[in-house]
């Protein structure tokens, strides 16, 4: 029998600072009159001057503010307003280089702006702006620009520099990379988290949870696939992938025909190929996922693939669920697989309720 999500849980989860339970519930205080996410670093009260909610807008309604810590009306991992401005101006022209005097014109502090990005790109915004300059460079070589001229549209000052620059990102010369792979990865923001997505020119090879554990071992296992480097940029996959993605979340969309990219063994893009068979709206058992693929015995080995798939939502894992209709196995965290099928469900015309415990 499955756990109630008790106040007691509750209260536990947010003293633990659990992102587990994100999007599960929020924490109101009495005393202060605000109300927060569950991973809150904020101070906890005591269990007596707290209340819990499901939604946002019934603590807002019962008289709470949004905390100014853990800012839970925000998408989580939402892009500030300032540096969504620097990224279009960045995409409009990779060329551009700012500087920390440049920052401070437009009134960023470039320490916040090298903090944000370490915590959601794993670099700083001065190493960015030079992947969005190697990644629109290497783009222009492949198809036939000459390397001098890419070198100075580019921005950089010299061909020394243009070149060790080129070497020290991507693994080869500029000259190799007309025979060379570039994966292209960008982040995403979307209702359940920050999202990772990858492009080749063939489709999305890559979109999972930034968050996820497991995001390493499969941006290593599509480098090695495609003997490539992934690299901040855009690419017109990524418009898209943004559109459809906006569709489904706003109940939309139920199916998906933008270009992939798939990179696994033979064995999991069956499994893949499988999960794409099971309906928007409906659950499949990981039993009967094995049996639609012809080997009932294969549950383990399906389960496994399932949490392989590194291109989730799209191809969909979440979509699987135990025999006795219970949350199980899920690499973004059940509390969003609980939230994509109770999404689905409601849009499908029914609804549902899934427990977590």
């Amino acid at each position: 029998m499955q756990q109630e999500l008790t106040p007691e849980i509750m209260y536990e989860a947010s003293c633990r600072k659990d992102a587990s339970f994100e999007g599960l519930f929020f924490m109101a205080v009495k005393t202060t009159g605000i109300f927060c996410r569950p991973a809150c670093t904020a101070r906890k009260p005591k269990f007596q001057n707290v209340a819990f909610f499901t939604e946002a807008k019934d603590a807002l309604l019962n008289g709470y503010r949004p905390c100014k810590v853990c800012k839970p009306l925000q998408q989580k991992g939402e892009t500030p307003a300032y540096i969504s401005t620097l990224l279009a101006d960045l995409q409009r022209d990779p060329a551009l280089r700012l500087k920390d005097w440049d920052l401070r014109q437009r009134g960023v502090e470039p320490a916040t702006l090298r903090r944000w990005f370490k915590q959601h790109y794993g670099m700083t915004f001065q190493s960015y702006q030079r992947f969005l300059r190697i990644n629109r460079a290497f783009g222009q070589i492949r198809y036939g620009d000459k390397i001098t001229t890419t070198a100075f549209d580019n921005g950089f000052e010299s061909l020394s520099g243009f070149g060790e620059s080129f070497r020290k990102l991507t693994g080869h010369t500029p000259q190799q990379s007309k025979s060379q792979q570039l994966v292209t990865i960008t982040r995403i923001t979307t209702p359940v988290g920050p999202m990772i997505a990858g492009a080749t020119d063939e489709g999305i090879c890559l979109f999972d949870f930034a968050e996820r554990r497991m995001m390493e071992s499969i941006m290593k296992r599509i480098e090695q696939g495609l003997n490539a480097k992934l690299i901040p940029g855009d690419h017109p996959h990524f418009k898209v992938l943004n559109e459809q993605m906006q569709e489904y979340f706003t109940g939309q969309r139920r199916e998906f025909d933008l270009p992939l990219h798939i990179i696994g063994t033979e064995f999991q893009q069956k499994v893949w190929r499988g999960l794409q068979q099971i309906a928007y709206g409906t659950t499949k058992s990981y039993k009967g996922q094995s049996i639609f693929l012809g080997n009932e015995k294969a549950i383990r080995a399906v389960a496994r693939a399932n949490g392989e798939n590194g291109i989730a939502i799209i191809i969909p894992c979440h979509r699987v669920i135990g025999e006795n209709g219970h949350l199980t196995g899920y690499g973004g965290g059940l509390w969003r697989k609980k939230w994509l099928l109770e999404h689905e469900a409601k849009h499908a015309g029914y609804d549902k309720q899934y427990s977590l415990f």
